[in-house]
């Protein structure tokens, strides 16, 4: 391929700012960083899912790039530019008829990308929280693309994940390849309605589509995705479960399974769709076999990526842990959301918070406050309702084959048994995770988290007392179902996950 063009710019950039300029290569693009800014100047290339063979195809796909990366990352994306003059003595602006184009962006560092900083001790899990958050923010409002476009169908998905294993068969290791095969062929039939449901009910829209570790950036303390999928429209009109689970798959294969959970829970929180959870095992397979892909186009494709093949044959086993259903037990501020979280990190569990569904059923946001809305969300059909709505989500979960931990204070008998039947209908182990704390304790971190408004919960020490004195104690058989954890001090995590696999057998 003629590099001269970008050679030239590289030489033209360095006397302009006076310093070294880095060239990086994809299999796609040429990369020119200066001190300061990025110019992403596009191959002239034409392979079978892409066309960038004419200047004015680049420069469509330039300004495509700079579009849709903008609902992003409007921060690292400044413009498209022409560039002018002649392949051996470009220039960047001005006058003359464009001989090609340039994305610019705002520089970052390497260390910044989420998949160098997985190893960095300055890491902080919460990034992946606000990053959750805010991704299913983007998808609510992301355009929703109707069931006529095609996009999202099952032969759509079955035909994309089939093109990806033709294209790896070439490179051998027919064993695993003829594995996965077989595998996502039964799933595409199993997964038929589901998909089409998905597809009439709005989860195919305009995502990221290439939503993996080196695709993240901390931009200030925030995590931010960039660099999404824009020379070809089906591969980011998707199944908004697509998207997380190229993330979710992403984490697990840099061997960070409990961030991978984390992020799936924290994205659940803010959306809502539990159903997804039955296609996002089917995506992150295919998500893994098209990273496997991918290690072979670049220059230096593979160089200190993991064996995503490997990671789609233990995708393919099944979760970490068989269907199994855990709720809690506890008073206002005994630590059972803080020891749920650290347990599904554990565990590969999903989790259904009581404080966000009770929420979204009166259409708030996890960390609204009801009583600023004018909303009494905790009356006794609310309350009804709220776990009709857990029993739902925990449903869906549990036929999708994850473990599942109900976070709810469960202090009334009725509610406790009704997900005990819940366990028995879908033949599942039952567990009860008991978490316990001196009142005072109670007391000081109730009035604490009222205080900080930053919780979901909204449970004061008004709602502590009457817990106090209508709470339903556990009879003998539920003890007998039990885990005790007392949370006055740090809980071992590794040794609850132990039990509460132990009680599951």
């Amino acid at each position: 391929m003629d590099t001269t063009l970008v050679h030239a710019l590289q030489e033209t950039l360095r006397k302009e700012t006076g310093a070294p300029v880095l060239l990086v290569e994809t299999h796609i693009s040429w990369v020119l960083l200066t001190t300061t800014l990025a110019f992403k100047l596009k191959k002239p290339v034409r392979l079978p899912f892409l066309d960038f063979g004419s200047v004015e195809a680049r420069k469509h796909f330039c300004e495509e790039e700079l579009r849709l990366n903008r609902r992003f990352a409007p921060s690292l994306y400044i413009d498209v530019a022409p560039v002018c003059g002649t392949r051996a003595a470009p220039r960047i602006g001005g006058e003359g008829t464009p001989i090609d184009h340039v994305v610019r962006m705002r520089r970052f560092s390497e260390s910044s990308l989420l998949g160098n900083l997985l190893a960095a001790p300055e890491f902080r899990p919460e990034w992946l929280d606000g990053f959750a958050q805010r991704l299913a923010a983007l998808h609510q409002t992301a355009q929703r693309m109707t069931s006529a476009s095609g996009f999202g169908s099952p032969e759509r998905v079955a035909r994309a994940t089939a093109d990806v294993l033709d294209a790896l068969q070439s490179r051998g290791d027919e064993g695993r390849l003829a594995a996965l095969r077989a595998w996502t062929v039964e799933q595409a039939q199993a997964l038929r309605m589901a998909w089409i449901a998905r597809q009439h009910g709005g989860a195919v829209r305009e995502c990221h589509g290439d939503l993996h570790t080196a695709n993240v950036v901390l931009v200030g303390d925030t995590l931010t995705p960039f660099d999404c999928i824009e020379f070809d429209p089906a591969l980011r009109r998707i199944d908004v479960m697509s998207d997380v689970a190229f993330l979710t798959m992403d984490l697990k294969a840099h061997g960070r399974a409990d961030l991978a959970f984390r992020f799936l829970d924290a994205w659940l929180q803010h959306s809502g769709d539990y159903p997804g959870l039955q296609v996002l095992r089917f995506y992150e397979v295919y998500r893994a076999s098209v990273r496997a892909m991918a290690r072979g186009l670049g220059p230096r494709g593979g160089d200190g990526l993991p064996d995503y093949l490997a990671c789609a044959a233990q995708l393919i086993a099944g979760p970490p842990g068989a269907a199994r259903l855990l709720i809690t037990h506890g008073f206002s501020g005994s630590g059972k959301s803080s020891v749920a979280l650290q347990l599904l990190c554990a565990s590969g569990a999903v989790r259904v918070r009581s404080d966000v569904e009770r929420k979204r059923l009166h259409g708030l946001a996890p960390l609204a406050r009801s009583a600023a809305h004018g909303l009494d969300i905790y009356g006794a059909q609310a309350t009804r309702q709220t776990f009709d709505r857990l029993q739902v989500c925990a449903r869906a979960a549990l036929l999708a084959g994850y473990p599942v931990i109900v976070d709810a204070a469960f202090l009334r008998r009725e509610e406790r048994r009704s997900f005990e039947c819940l366990a028995a209908e879908l033949r599942v182990p039952f567990t009860i995770l008991d978490c316990r704390a001196a009142h005072g304790t109670l007391r000081r971190r109730v009035a604490a988290r009222d205080a900080a408004g930053s919780d979901a919960s909204e449970a004061g020490l008004a709602v502590l007392l009457r817990q106090f004195e209508d709470h339903e104690p556990l009879e003998a058989g539920e003890q007998a179902l039990a885990i005790e954890v007392s949370t006055e001090d740090a809980v071992d995590i590794a040794q609850l996950e132990a039990r509460w696999r132990a009680s599951a057998r």
